[in-house]
């Protein structure tokens, strides 16, 4: 098992870099959890930046039983959080934040070196 946890080693505007270990992941937009990451795609779950972030989007994320869920709004504040995923995290009794991009990136990161088990997504545009 992989002791080390994904960390967000690259932000940019369109680019993500995620590193597991010595193993490293490009995406777009991503779905990250202490273990591991994936691509966020938003056709799958029809998201849209409004009513934004959707249930489904995060379902693979709380598969990993985290702690914590780190909601990106973009790099230019437009993505919105659907009230039925906000929701969902109360269900289930998961704190989460709500930030822009590069600020949600640099909490997910802070989380994942204090071993927090510290889930998230991310949008690397608007």
């Amino acid at each position: 098992m992989n002791t080390q946890p994904a960390l967000i080693t690259h932000i940019s505007w369109g680019k993500m870099e995620i590193t597991i270990g010595d193993k490293t992941l490009y995406f777009k937009d991503c779905k990250v959890w202490p273990e591991g990451a994936d691509n966020w795609d938003w056709n799958l779950t029809g998201t849209h930046h409004k009513p934004g972030i959707q249930p489904a989007d995060i379902e693979e994320i709380l598969k990993h039983n985290v702690e914590v869920m780190i909601l990106s709004k973009g790099m230019l504040l437009m993505l919105h959080t659907a009230k039925e995923t906000i929701g969902l995290l109360d269900s289930f009794k998961i704190n989460y934040h709500r930030e822009e991009t590069r600020n949600a990136v640099r909490l997910f990161n802070n989380m994942a070196n204090q071993g927090i088990r510290a889930g998230g997504i991310f949008h690397s545009t608007c």
